[in-house]
């Protein structure tokens, strides 16, 4: 696993697992508040998961933990019957993404269009920023919440300001360490040295613990539980497999190379199975601190071992030091991820591509945005399919033509399938039409059921009214399936093209 690391990897690696670590804690934290559990519900989470999927996941320098995403799905389940539910919620979450792994469906994360892509990299980058102001706020005893005010917020903002310039002037000067951590190491000093009163880690709950240990979710187990659990598991699951999976892909096209859906899958199980026996919330890959990883330069699985390991550490030896981490230095971090994350270049798109992939980016941005990824990404498949199809349902042409001994000879040319069967149909006029017809779909092709029950109600038009048909250059699965053309004249039955049609009669 680490024969490739080289010494200037080996530290490239530990210090960006050092300072993922240091960003995932108050993510960890406020997502475990968020889903209405204990902050170390979170943190051991965020270890268990990360240390699994670094370790044997399909995609080295992806970094996995307890996110948001999850986080608002779980709090309703937590609400109605406790933490005990979502813990087996979580265990049933792995075992669905197990099977999803065992039936190596992972590949056809390949299939969501590029503008999907774009939706859920720019909703991403929006609702990480968007997601900083929460720390804005103090929460009082009674529950209510007020925005930080007078001094209080100019020295945030302050330090944030400064924490961005660090991570965006430094790389000017030398790059023999992260800019990141740099920038969190020098802003936690100086507010410890000047004694500026601020926001710490330490106000969101304490870090303190042991280690995780074995935990039977103390439940029910009966059918009465998992028909509680399942729709919750079944939506967890989903989530976490999609953002996940497009992590990984987002990953891929910066590093330009290819990661193992499949194997990601399983790990992602794994990993969920193991934290729900061991007290942890789930999760599932986080493009935030991901990206801080990728921008590092640590792509080897030592980046992200190193981070669950940190994470351990402060749980268990450093939560005094980390709990003094100001809160604005690790939001200004959040910051330039968001910006960093956010496709900029997607804005010189428009008037470049087509008007529906903008709508659909846009589309998806804004749903990831007020709702959630799994939804943002479904809608967006639907839409660009939708818009694939309608698109090419209007390219089916039929040219006619008349030979000089009186035959009518039809051309077709597209593709033939559900959304383009009836445009094809109302091209043609039995009635009118010569006693002696011939379509050719040498330039056509037919990729449905749908398709082929078109040309068997042509042709039953046709021999209603004793008129011969003969069809040219389909492939021999087409033939098997014409019922109501079979005993039409096929000819040059040996030119006819050899491919297979999406139809289940055939499987």
């Amino acid at each position: 696993m680490f024969n490739s690391l080289t010494p200037q990897l080996i530290k490239t690696n530990l210090l960006s697992g050092l300072t993922v670590a240091l960003a995932m804690v108050p993510e960890a934290i406020a997502f475990a508040l968020v889903a209405q559990v204990s902050p170390l519900t979170g943190l051991y989470a965020a270890f268990i998961v990360a240390l699994i999927t670094s370790a044997f996941g399909g995609r080295p320098g992806m970094i996995s933990g307890a996110t948001g995403a999850l986080a608002v799905v779980m709090v309703s389940l937590v609400v109605q019957h406790g933490a005990e539910y979502l813990f087996a919620a979580v265990v049933l979450m792995g075992a669905l993404q197990l099977v999803f792994a065992a039936a190596k469906l992972g590949k056809f994360i390949r299939m969501v269009p590029h503008p999907v892509m774009l939706g859920f990299v720019n909703g991403l980058a929006i609702v990480i920023f968007i997601a900083q102001f929460s720390h804005f706020k103090i929460t009082a005893d009674d529950g209510s919440s007020t925005w930080l005010q007078g001094m209080a917020l100019y020295m945030m903002l302050g330090l944030i300001a400064l924490t961005v310039a660090i991570i965006y002037l430094l790389p000017k000067l030398t790059k023999a360490v992260p800019a990141t951590l740099v920038a969190i190491v020098a802003v936690s000093l100086l507010t410890l040295g000047l004694d500026i009163d601020t926001r710490t880690v330490g106000d969101l709950g304490s870090i303190a613990g042991g280690l995780p240990s074995f935990h039977l979710p103390n439940v029910p187990w009966n059918l009465e539980t998992l028909w509680i659990i399942a729709p919750y598991s079944l939506i967890l699951a989903a989530i976490g497999l999609i953002e996940s999976l497009l992590t990984l892909n987002l990953i891929d096209d910066m590093t330009d190379s290819r990661g193992r859906p499949n194997k990601e899958c399983a790990a992602q199980g794994a990993a969920n199975v193991v934290t729900g026996f061991f007290g942890g919330m789930g999760g599932c890959a986080m493009i935030g601190q991901s990206m801080i990883n990728v921008n590092n330069g640590a792509l080897h699985r030592l980046s992200g071992i190193s981070t669950a390991l940190f994470l351990l550490s402060f749980i268990l030896f450093g939560s005094s030091l980390i709990e003094q981490i100001p809160l604005a230095a690790l939001i200004g971090v959040m910051f330039v991820v968001a910006e960093k994350t956010f496709e900029w270049a997607s804005f010189r798109l428009f008037g470049k591509v087509p008007a529906i992939d903008i709508f659909v980016g846009l589309l998806v941005a804004f749903v990831t945005v007020i709702a959630d990824l799994a939804i943002a990404v479904i809608v967006g498949v639907i839409v660009s399919a939708l818009a694939f199809a309608w698109n090419h349902a209007k390219k089916v042409t039929v040219t006619a033509r008349t030979t000089p001994d009186g035959r009518k000879i039809y051309d077709v040319e597209g593709t033939l399938f559900f959304a383009s069967a009836q445009n094809f149909l109302e091209q043609f006029n039995p009635r009118l039409d010569a006693d002696d017809v011939e379509i050719d779909f040498r330039n056509a092709r037919l990729f449905d059921h749908s398709a082929v029950e078109a040309v068997n109600s042509l042709a039953e038009r046709y021999h209603r009214l004793d008129k011969q048909l003969k069809l040219r250059h389909l492939s021999h699965d087409c033939l098997e399936l014409l019922d109501k053309a079979r005993a039409m004249i096929v000819v040059d039955y040996r030119e006819d093209p050899h491919y297979r049609i999406a139809d289940d009669k055939l499987a």
